[in-house]
Order: C-alpha cells, then sequence, then structure tokens
C-alpha cells in the first residue's frame, strides 16, 4: 500500500508527526512516497492568493504521486487546501482519493463548539482554513463564529520562539472561543501545551489528515475498518 504525501512546505517536526499519525492508522508497512515544492506555497504567500500556476504545479504533485503508484494522497497545506478540493474529481476519476489534511480537522471543531479560534502565521492559510470551516458548517446545518488568531511574522521562527508566540495568541483569544484550531500542520507539536494551558479543546491537523486517509482506503475497499 502506498500513500503520496504532498507538501508545500515542510519542517522536520511536520514530517515526523504526519508519517507518525499515518503509521499509526495504516500500519508500519505502508509506503510514504513524499512530494514538496515550495515555490508554490512561496508565490501564494507574495500573490495573497493560489495563482493558477501554483494550482496547476500542486495537481502536478498529485498526478506524479498517481502516476507513480500511489493508492491515497495527502494534502498537507492548507494555504491550497481549495485547490486541493478542485482536484478530488480528478482523484475518484483516477481511483487515487486526494484527501486534506485539514477538512475532518474543521468538522471536528464544528461539532465541538460554537466559537471556533482559528490560529495561523499566514493570512493565505488563515483564510482558506476559515473558507472551509464555514463551508462544513453550513453542510453540517451548523451556525459558527470565527475569531481570527494571525500571528504575523511568526512563520520560519525556530520551534523554542514558535510554540512562545502561538502560545502568546491562543491565550489572547482563548476566553473567547469554544475550541481552537491549529490551521498549520506544522503547529501540531504545540496542541497538547496549549490544551493544558488554557483547558480548552485544541486541534491539529495531522491525526485527523491520517485518519480521513484510513476512511479513504476504506472506501475504496482496499482495508477494514
Amino acid at each position: 500500500m502506498k500513500a503520496g504525501i504532498v507538501y508545500t512546505s515542510t519542517t522536520p517536526e511536520l514530517i515526523e508527526t504526519v508519517n507518525r499519525e499515518i503509521r499509526r492508522n495504516l500500519g508500519e508497512d505502508v509506503e510514504l512516497m513524499n512530494y514538496e515544492d515550495p515555490s508554490i506555497l512561496a508565490e501564494v504567500r507574495e500573490a495573497g492568493y493560489v495563482t493558477a500556476p501554483a494550482a496547476a504545479r500542486l495537481v502536478s504533485m498529485f498526478m506524479q504521486a498517481t502516476a507513480d503508484g500511489a493508492d491515497v494522497i495527502l494534502n498537507c497545506c492548507s494555504s491550497v487546501g481549495e485547490a486541493a478540493d478542485a482536484a478530488v474529481s480528478i482523484g475518484k476519476f483516477t481511483g487515487v482519493p486526494i484527501v486534506r489534511i485539514d477538512e475532518e480537522m474543521c468538522r471536528e471543531a464544528v461539532r465541538i463548539g460554537k466559537k471556533i479560534g482559528v490560529l495561523a502565521t499566514l493570512p493565505t492559510t488563515l483564510e482558506p482554513t476559515k473558507n472551509t470551516i464555514l463551508r462544513v458548517a453550513r453542510e453540517m446545518g451548523a451556525r459558527v463564529t470565527l475569531v481570527d488568531g494571525l500571528i504575523d511574522g511568526a512563520f520560519g521562527l525556530d520551534q523554542e520562539q514558535f510554540r512562545q508566540v502561538l502560545s502568546d495568541k491562543a491565550g489572547q483569544i482563548a476566553d473567547q472561543v469554544d475550541v481552537i484550531l491549529l490551521a498549520q500542520g506544522s503547529m501540531a507539536y504545540v496542541e497538547s501545551v496549549l490544551e493544558k494551558k488554557y483547558h480548552k479543546p485544541v486541534l491539529s491537523s495531522p491525526r485527523f489528515g491520517a485518519e480521513a486517509l484510513k476512511k479513504a482506503l476504506v472506501d475504496k475497499g482496499m482495508i477494514k475498518e
């Protein structure tokens, strides 16, 4: 069984977390095939939206993973999540499901509370994540209020600095929300720290993405529940 993992930006912590969660759900024998193109995120950040060339390069990684024999594909970048949505029909046609790392996390946030805090270091991640939350809330017949937690300038900080600024921003919104959602997978290592400190549910995407991969393979008939 092969899983294609598509990144537009990586950190050692993100790769380690994603790999661990996938193996926890799919077993140690799963073959993980990583694909990365940092120029996609760089272009999205500069433009402020997902440009057509960036979307094309993203889809080309999905297609390369398909050509390489992937049974399922995980898109790990929330900034291009809506572009990944547009590629889902291609996955249905090829029989290789394309799964977003963050969609089920957004659904869980809607299940938990009506006031959702969204932490992100980039506006280009914050806005697509909010759009996804609002979309799934509409699909679920729920109404939610979103509280922005944009940590401007935090992208690229080392782990210790990042943990501190993330904790500070979470503290600013904790009293206003029922649940805190971490919009970027690279934030996952701070999840338990924030929960203990602020006594609020905190959600990060890698574990939800891995569970969604498993469900896609169950639906495909490759594995059992």
